[in-house]
């Protein structure tokens, strides 16, 4: 199958970077698609709801500037992350806000719905869905789901636990529309696997944590710069659904890293209060992570991450031909 209009542009690599709590906004967006990669930011990162408005305002004036000034650059589309589990009362409002402004892609996650990708589709966008299990991505296609994320273990935020060989193996026995794939990916090798293994594009997120342009903490950005895979902790704890956070950010909160309780899922709170510090669920200063943090060894702007990456891509390419020549 044919990609849609918007994933067959011209891009500087096969990237999407994926929506990062709190670190994703307009500033990290804008650079990463005029670096040459699709930037994303989750809808619930901009609070109040009113101004999701005005990110969405900024990102599409900023790269259409940067565009008419640079007509040779490759300005990559974006999008914009939606959390669609029930706690998320914001979702009505963000979504007419979305359709209103015509964003181009959706990523959706917790849940598939129905209404939301039509009203995706009611203007001509696509709807990209995370999964962590075959299960789940039979669903998501089942209810109008254009593409899908396969969210394998070691990828940061929410993530799954099965590897991405077997993940990504599955879905691509029954599935040939658009498939990411998401899970310790931060080397331009593993950029290059994920498309050997059946992805037509990367979900890479963790390694912007350090990058100039990311609403994070100067020490959260270190704390990535200076772990590894060894420092992250997989728990259900702060959101009531597993993920990968910073050992360091975990022991900074006063628990112990390696006896964490088990959380009740009906714990996951999203979007149910505009300001995030008066939730008593939000655990702001626990920083997610995935695995692969291991390849960032400094905080550098978006642009030179991506360069980065397109180097590393382009000799572990150039090394596989002399593999196979």
């Amino acid at each position: 199958m044919p990609l849609p209009e918007v994933l067959a542009r011209p891009l500087r690599l096969p990237v999407v970077a994926s929506p990062m709590f709190i670190a994703s906004g307009p500033a990290l967006v804008g650079a990463q698609c005029r670096a040459g990669v699709i930037g994303s930011f989750p809808a619930l990162n901009a609070r109040p709801a009113s101004v999701l408005d005005e990110w969405l305002s900024e990102i599409e004036e900023g790269n259409a500037s940067y565009a008419a000034a640079n007509p040779d650059a490759l300005v990559a589309p974006f999008a914009v992350n939606q959390i669609v589990h029930r706690s998320n009362s914001r979702l009505e409002e963000d979504m007419a806000t979305i359709v209103e402004h015509e964003v181009p892609i959706v990523i959706t996650s917790l849940g598939a719905r129905t209404e939301i990708n039509d009203a995706v589709h009611s203007y001509g966008g696509i709807v990209l869905h995370d999964v962590i299990h075959d299960r789940f991505a039979r669903k998501a296609v089942e209810k109008g789901a254009d593409g899908l994320i396969a969210v394998a273990a070691g990828a940061g935020g929410h993530a799954g636990a099965q590897s991405p060989f077997a993940l990504l193996g599955e879905i691509r026995q029954w599935f040939d529309g658009p498939l990411l794939l998401s899970g310790a990916i931060a080397h331009g090798r593993s950029v290059l696997a994920a498309l050997a293994a059946g992805a037509d594009f990367a979900y890479v997120g963790s390694a912007f944590l350090a990058t100039t342009e990311a609403n994070t903490e100067q020490d959260y950005k270190q704390m990535v710069v200076d772990s590894g895979a060894g420092d992250i902790v997989y728990s259900d704890l702060f959101t009531g659904v597993h993920g990968n956070y910073l050992r360091g950010s975990i022991e900074a909160a006063g628990l112990d890293p390696d006896s964490l309780p088990t959380s009740d899922p009906s714990a996951m709170d999203f979007g149910s209060a505009d300001d995030k510090a008066t939730s008593a669920k939000a655990w702001s200063q626990v920083w997610g992570s995935g695995q692969g943090i291991g390849a960032v060894d400094a905080v550098v702007p978006a642009e030179e991450l991506v360069a980065r990456l397109e180097r590393e891509f382009d000799e572990a390419r150039a090394r596989l031909a002399s593999l196979t020549a």
